[in-house]
């Protein structure tokens, strides 16, 4: 039996990240990966252009701060991800970073 092919960003709900936090992602850059961790998955109102609109908030070191921008994030569950991540707040235990899928 072979494997699914991975779900698109437009099939992906908040349902196939529930399950997923407390667990690392990785952040593919080109001077070397960056572990992040998924610390929360919340729900958005529901509007006309997602079905479920949804935001993920990650966990990240102090150094180095990524900037906003689009990175492609992978997951052994989920693949490789093309998001655009936004740092949101920083502090001595390192820094959070949002996507938001709307």
């Amino acid at each position: 039996m072979s494997a699914a092919a991975p779900k698109s960003l437009d099939q992906l709900g908040p349902g196939d990240f529930q399950p997923l936090v407390g667990q690392s992602f990785t952040v593919v850059l080109n001077e070397g990966d960056l572990a992040l961790e998924l610390v929360n998955v919340r729900v958005l109102p529901k509007h006309s252009r997602r079905a479920e609109p949804f935001v993920l908030l990650f966990h990240g070191p102090q150094q180095p701060v990524l900037p906003q921008r689009i990175y492609t994030v992978a997951h052994g569950e989920t693949g490789p991800l093309v998001i655009f991540l936004v740092p949101v707040q920083g502090g001595a235990a390192g820094i959070e970073y949002e996507a938001v899928f709307n």
